[in-house]
């Protein structure tokens, strides 16, 4: 579990791997203040996980604004994505943390936040009906009109998934 290339768990001391665990808790948490200390001591602040989830994922995830706000003060990449490629601003879309989707935008996280398949942030959040979090998105730049691999809009989505107040809101914003 470094920062850059990945070890298996057997190649890893047992009481560091154990440390490793506790800060990923912390990160799940939103202890802001263990986080600061660990990198602080030389933790890396991209440290990742088994599954490529960093430490601000984690954070951001479960809703802990502040603990994401520690670790991109001290050089966490907002945009650091897992192994399947999902962003932290997708997460906080999905999960509808405005305010964690607010502290990610002004540390430089990408709006749109696209997983592989194209799906951006602002589709995200229009499937789960989150209407915060698409003005959000939208006032900070995302793509309205942007297609996933299978060609669905965020609109698009948003109808599909049987939520109506941000469909009829990209549907207003869009002028149709």
């Amino acid at each position: 579990m470094t920062e850059d290339r990945r070890s298996s768990p057997e190649d890893i001391d047992p009481d560091l791997l154990e440390v490793a665990r506790e800060i990923f808790d912390a990160a799940r948490r939103g202890e802001a203040n263990i986080l600061a200390a660990v990198i602080e001591k030389g933790a890396p602040p991209n440290l990742r996980n088994e599954k490529g989830d960093s430490l601000v994922m984690l954070a951001a995830y479960h809703g802990h604004a502040d603990a994401v706000r520690v670790l991109l003060e001290r050089g966490a990449d907002p945009n650091l994505r897992n192994d399947n490629g999902q962003t932290p601003i997708a997460g906080a879309a999905f999960k509808g943390f405005k305010e964690v989707a607010q502290t990610l935008l002004a540390h430089g996280a990408n709006v749109e936040g696209a997983s592989p398949d194209g799906r951006t942030a602002l589709m995200i959040a229009a499937m789960f009906n989150r209407t915060d979090m698409v003005e959000l998105l939208l006032a900070h730049g995302a793509d309205l009109n942007a297609r996933d691999a299978n060609g669905v809009s965020a609109a698009d989505a948003a109808s599909r998934m049987g939520a109506p107040d941000t469909a009829a809101l990209l549907s207003k914003k869009a002028g149709t």
